[in-house]
């Protein structure tokens, strides 16, 4: 038995693992093996488009009746800066023309979107069980419709501020990000990413904060952190990095073979590859012009200059402007279908959860 069984009841699933929707990294095969052993699949739609994230939800069905989450962006959009957008592309221009890229070329349009009326439609007739939110909340109005149809709301936050925040706007849950996670910061209220707070000391500060159940995130990858975060008073743990050794995630080749020999002292913040800070291995963009750089138009629009490097460079086998996310806890991560790496990791953070109380 889990000691604490309120998103057990929420979610209406086995095990309090949630997969953590992980955009451009993963699609509905990995959402559904994680809810077919018990845990809560997520399906990141933030780059989907309406009818893509339809698709995506008619396969997850076609796969499991499980539970299924929804993720979406609530960002602000970006406001146009010529001159920084223009400084952006000088600082990468080398790279352009040592790959043989057109430095004046157009840069492609970024396909990460935050929540809308047309991604509401989509979800109202989709209907899952879950609904979250990546960088805070969208307008009420969009988030009235989903509480009628009473889909819980779930909410991220990297301080206890966020999640008072969060939880006053009447979410269900609360993902608690500490800042050994991987991927892009969760935060919204406070731009200061020197203020970020680790998982541990975070977790235990929101649960005495807020009444809605805690979701631990951030350098959870094995059942020791599992149970270390119902110690700490969460009701259940988001786990990212771990399941991106799995063969059903979808990243490329260099992303993987790195994961393989990822350290605890491979990863940083940067900001770099999209304009938001984001946990990840450390590449070759990162160490030259990074990690952190003023020169990085707003998230999203960053990543648009680097998709054509990006692309010649995987295409070559090099991740060398490729978002390598991951987390500080990746070396504890295992190559094992994403069904059996859940199943276990419920058993063995059990088993050692039932030692604790004895």
């Amino acid at each position: 038995m889990w000691p604490d069984l309120r998103l057990i009841a929420l979610f209406r699933i086995k095990h309090p693992i949630v997969l953590a929707p992980m955009a451009g990294a993963m699609d509905c095969e990995l959402a559904a093996e994680v809810a077919n052993a018990g845990g809560l699949g997520s399906l990141p739609c933030g780059m989907l488009t309406p009818d893509k994230i339809r698709d995506e939800v008619d396969r997850f069905r076609a796969h499991t009746q499980a539970p299924i989450n929804l993720n979406f962006f609530s960002h602000a959009a970006p406001v146009p800066n010529n001159a920084r957008e223009a400084r952006w592309r000088e600082r990468l221009a080398p790279y352009y023309r040592e790959l043989g890229v057109d430095p004046a070329a157009q840069a492609p349009q970024t396909n990460r979107a935050p929540f809308d009326s047309n991604a509401l439609r989509a979800v109202l007739e989709i209907k899952p069980e879950v609904v979250s939110f990546q960088y805070g909340l969208p307008d009420e109005t969009l988030l009235a419709p989903l509480r009628h149809a009473g889909i819980p709301i779930v909410g991220c936050a990297t301080t206890v501020a966020e999640a008072r925040w969060l939880e006053a706007r009447g979410v269900a849950a609360i993902v608690a990000q500490g800042v050994e996670a991987g991927g892009h910061r969760g935060m919204f209220l406070d731009s200061n990413i020197a203020g970020q707070v680790g998982t541990f000391a975070l977790v235990p500060q929101i649960v005495d904060a807020v009444k809605a159940p805690v979701i631990a995130a951030g350098a959870i990858a094995d059942a020791r952190g599992i149970a270390a975060a119902f110690a700490l008073g969460a009701a259940g743990v988001q786990i990212g990095t771990a399941y991106l050794r799995c063969p059903e995630s979808k990243i490329a080749a260099p992303y993987r073979a790195a994961l393989a020999s990822v350290t605890d002292e491979t990863t940083v913040l940067t900001n770099v590859i999209s304009g938001r800070p984001a946990r990840g291995i450390v590449n070759r963009l990162m160490r030259e012009l990074g990690p952190m750089s003023h020169d990085v138009p707003e998230f999203p629009l960053a990543a648009g200059a680097l998709a054509p490097l990006r692309a010649k460079a995987e295409a070559a086998g090099s991740g060398d402007f490729s978002p390598l996310w991951s987390g500080q806890a990746a070396s504890l991560g295992r190559e094992m279908p994403a069904r059996e790496l859940t199943a276990k990791l419920a058993a063995d953070a059990q088993a050692i959860l039932q030692r604790m109380a004895t």
